[in-house]
């Protein structure tokens, strides 16, 4: 950041409710989400590290996306919480910029492995023969490198970009959480440089990204409609379509916040209340789309169980065999 940029020492949060038995609802409902997310990808992770019969592409990425998923959550949903409930909405420059930075590499980090995954699963469908071969070892480690190092280049230039800006309009950042296009609003400085970078950054990623998975799931369910036997079909339907539902939520909330029209404002609420669906809808459906629904990581879950709970090895068979079905 350059020296005397900014007239601005710190920021102040906008508070999601005005009244405290409402901010004391929502905190707790977001705390129990965030737990529970927690919970799911923490099992998700340790379940596909011990069982070694899941040592495959798909539940390498599937693993990433759950380490991933802990930390997208927790940038956001613990502090907003804490600050919601102790009503301390101050955050400095630093830990402003660290939110936004940290924010936006997840946010690139995700768009990337769903785009991925997509790809694993429209070689195994449709081109099984081939996908030992393509999906190997090293291809894998390959594009979770390449997804990370392009994300920290893209995080790093937009967080230094906004923070060259000069911010004396206001310090009072309209949003639960520091998000980059509540923070340009308060700069007294032209933006118009940040905006077209943000508008590259979604159509070259995002929309890349989207289009790409879109592609890939038609062409899989082309291929699962020629299979004869719709019992077949009818899991191939279930599995793509929560798939494509999580993605498009995740894409096109993201949008609706971050390419506004110039000029176009929109009530402070009405914004929150978008930026959920892109700040913690994923991670909480991600575990639950692309995991707990599989027979295999249920089944590595109940022996990962039995290990550390032997008594209760009896019972969760039941329960899981049950379940299964």
């Amino acid at each position: 950041m350059k020296a005397n940029s900014t007239l601005v020492t710190e920021f102040l949060l906008e508070v999601y409710a005005e009244t405290w038995e409402l901010r004391i609802l929502l905190s707790v409902l977001f705390l129990l989400v965030y737990l529970g997310r927690l919970l799911g990808n923490l099992t998700i992770i340790i379940a596909t590290t011990v069982d070694q019969t899941l040592n495959t592409p798909m539940y390498f990425f599937l693993r990433n996306l759950s380490i991933l998923d802990m930390g997208y959550i927790s940038i956001t949903v613990p502090s907003t919480c804490v600050n919601s409930l102790t009503d301390h909405r101050n955050i400095s420059v630093a830990g402003c910029a660290a939110q936004i930075f940290l924010f936006l590499f997840c946010a690139c980090v995700e768009t990337l492995f769903l785009n991925i995954m997509a790809q694993d699963r429209y070689v195994a469908i449709c081109k099984p023969l081939l996908y030992p071969v393509i999906m190997n070892h090293q291809f894998c480690v390959q594009m979770t490198l390449a997804s990370l190092l392009s994300s920290l280049i893209i995080a790093s230039v937009h967080t230094f970009k906004a923070f060259q800006l000069s911010f004396c309009h206001s310090n009072v950042v309209p949003q639960f959480f520091c998000d980059l296009p509540a923070l340009l609003r308060l700069s007294c400085s032209d933006t118009f440089n940040n905006k077209l970078l943000i508008l590259l950054t979604d159509v070259g990623v995002s929309g890349s990204c989207f289009v790409f998975i879109a592609i890939s799931y038609i062409r899989i369910l082309s291929a699962v409609l020629k299979i004869p036997i719709k019992g077949e079909r009818g899991k191939a339907f279930s599995t793509c379509v929560p798939h494509i539902v999580v993605v498009s939520v995740f894409v096109s909330s993201a949008a609706y916040v971050y390419l506004r029209p110039p000029g176009k404002t929109f009530e402070v609420v009405q914004e929150m209340i978008v930026s959920v669906f892109y700040t913690m809808v994923p991670p909480f459906l991600n575990p639950i789309i692309y995991s707990l629904r599989n027979k295999q990581i249920k089944e590595a879950v109940r022996k990962v169980i039995s290990r550390v709970f032997p008594i209760f090895d009896y019972k969760m068979n039941i329960c899981l065999s049950w379940y299964i079905r």
